[in-house]
């Protein structure tokens, strides 16, 4: 194995680990002795040492790990602050899908389809810019009504509602049979 190929295989397995490796570690690994790896660590350190790098390398007593160069924390920082991507859960791909296929609709239809609070669900997904209030509903109370947005069609790569697949009469047979199931097990019949 050539330094190059070496100094590959060791740059490999930093990135991967995230944390640090004992070099004893990575010679086992790489079926070399120690001193074979420190060659390959020197090469990554005079190759990480060019300013054009972002990446460098760190040695702890009998370990190396790669690391972020000091001088690109700043951005680190930025990217760290940017608001993150939303995670959707069960309970919010459940109230989200209900949302998307009834809308308009209040929260408290969409309870009644979950059988469970969805306050928080609702909240989350308006957080997310996937749902917004759509006005309220002319009925005692004045429920507010809930829509699907723009942000929706964007994340799920539609362009419009009706591109959302159609269930058919099997499925809902399928989802009864599978919530009755639920339902039985839940009492214990």
């Amino acid at each position: 194995m050539t330094k190059e190929e070496g100094a590959a295989v060791v740059e490999a397995i930093l990135f991967t680990m995230g944390d640090s490796v004992e070099i004893s570690a990575l010679a086992k690994a790489i079926e070399v002795d120690a001193k074979e790896v420190k060659k390959y660590i020197e090469y990554l350190k005079e190759k990480y040492a060019k300013s054009d790098s972002g990446i460098g390398l760190i040695e702890l007593e009998k370990s190396v790990q790669l690391c972020t160069r000091k001088e690109m924390y700043e951005y680190l920082v930025r990217i760290a602050k940017a608001p993150k991507k939303a995670n959707l859960t069960d309970s919010l791909m459940e109230t989200l899908s209900i949302i998307a296929y009834k809308q308009p609709i209040t929260r408290l239809e969409v309870e009644k389809i979950r059988g469970v609070n969805s306050d928080h669900a609702v909240n989350r997904l308006v957080e997310f810019g996937l749902v917004q209030e759509l006005g309220r509903l002319d009925a005692p109370g004045r429920p507010l009504l809930f829509g699907t947005t723009e942000e929706f069609l964007r994340s799920f790569g539609v362009k419009s509602l009706e591109e959302l697949p159609s269930i058919g009469t099997v499925q809902v047979e399928e989802f009864k049979a599978q919530a009755e199931e639920e339902i039985n097990v839940k009492l214990d019949i």
